[in-house]
């Protein structure tokens, strides 16, 4: 189960057929995204395992999960907004549905993180695994 957002970026994926373009788009996904605030950065909103500083801030107002992340590397920020298309707009139980790394491995993400970077992917996935099933 993936969202339209994530589904598109499978599809762009799909079009970009060197790795080296997928990770810059990667990238880029990061850089689109809304800054989180310095006030949310705290550390009850911070993730635990990663390499660099993350922090994921959610919110199942009206059901449905709403989050925004932010890390002080450029990958990871990367890695954030495509758990955001993946998981953004569902309800508590369908976040829970979700194989994650089955659809990460739709875009190859698996074969090509750092095993550092791979370990921060799980505790973010995790995390919101975690508000899920506090709000279920």
């Amino acid at each position: 189960m993936a969202t339209d957002a994530f589904e598109e970026l499978v599809e762009d994926f799909e079009f970009l057929e060197d790795w080296e373009d997928r990770y810059r788009h990667v990238i880029d996904q990061g850089k689109a995204m809304d800054q989180l605030t310095e006030a949310l950065r705290v550390p009850a909103t911070k993730v635990d395992g990663c390499a660099s500083q993350v922090w994921l801030h959610a919110d199942f107002s009206g059901g449905r999960l709403h989050f925004d992340g932010a890390s002080d590397a450029m990958i990871v920020s990367g890695l954030i907004a495509i758990l955001r298309a993946l998981y953004n707009g569902l309800t508590a139980d369908e976040v829970l549905a979700v194989d994650a790394r089955a659809e990460m491995g739709r875009l190859g993400l698996n074969d090509h993180l750092s095993a550092q970077r791979s370990n921060g992917l799980r505790a973010m996935i995790e995390r919101i695994r975690e508000l899920a099933v506090a709000q279920a």
